[in-house]
């Protein structure tokens, strides 16, 4: 059958073998020739496993010259393993203590409304008082119109759309005279052509 390859983890694992067997010091290159042979670890692979345990602070790296080396020791790495295992029960802390604080609060929120007959009652009532409630708005629009304010409201409106509607009655007499002077139109001529109406006057 065919060789399973190794998993992410396990080419992790084995290249940590390599600096803590030799305790040495290393380029890239001399990696890439190293895992292939002794731990089975794809060459193609080599430099994204390599950065990985160096993002995770497992591998040291330094630049000097023109050069890149690598190394790890097996009591940097034992303390690393110990505070990130430390990092993660005080997550785990955090997180119980949480979900202990919203069973807490859910179990509070619970209290009286519990399915009674009488809370049922109660929700029953609210909702016919909420339809009455929109019953009354309803009513109270309806008679707005009998508001005192609306009113005046109205009243204010109509004075000023009754001097508007007069400013352009004047406008419309001052263009009959000045049409009649001009061209000597009789007024019957001017109202016919401009449909305006026989009655047209000025409004009380």
């Amino acid at each position: 059958s065919k060789k399973k390859g190794l998993s992410f983890e396990e080419k992790r694992a084995r290249m940590m073998e390599i600096f803590f067997e030799t305790k040495d010091v290393f380029q890239l290159k001399d990696i890439e020739k190293i895992a292939p042979k002794e731990k089975g670890i794809t060459s193609m692979s080599v430099k994204e496993i390599l950065q990985s345990l160096v993002d995770d602070g497992m591998v040291d790296t330094d630049r000097i010259g023109t050069s890149n080396y690598f190394w790890a020791f097996p009591s940097k790495a034992l303390h690393a393993r110990k505070r990130k295992l430390e990092e993660l029960q005080a997550q785990f802390a955090e997180s119980t203590q949480k979900k202990e604080t919203l069973q807490k609060s859910i179990e509070k929120s619970k209290i009286g409304r519990e399915d009674t007959a009488e809370r049922a009652a109660l929700i029953e009532e609210l909702a016919a008082l909420r339809q009455k409630k929109e019953q009354l708005k309803a009513e109270i629009d309806k008679y707005r119109e009998c508001d005192p304010d609306v009113v005046e409201e109205m009243r204010q409106t109509n004075k000023v759309a009754k001097e508007a509607a007069n400013r352009w009655t004047d406008n419309i007499f001052s263009i009959k005279s000045w049409a009649k002077r001009k061209f000597g139109f009789e007024e019957s001529r001017i109202d016919k052509s401009f449909g305006i109406p026989e009655d047209f006057d000025y409004i009380d």
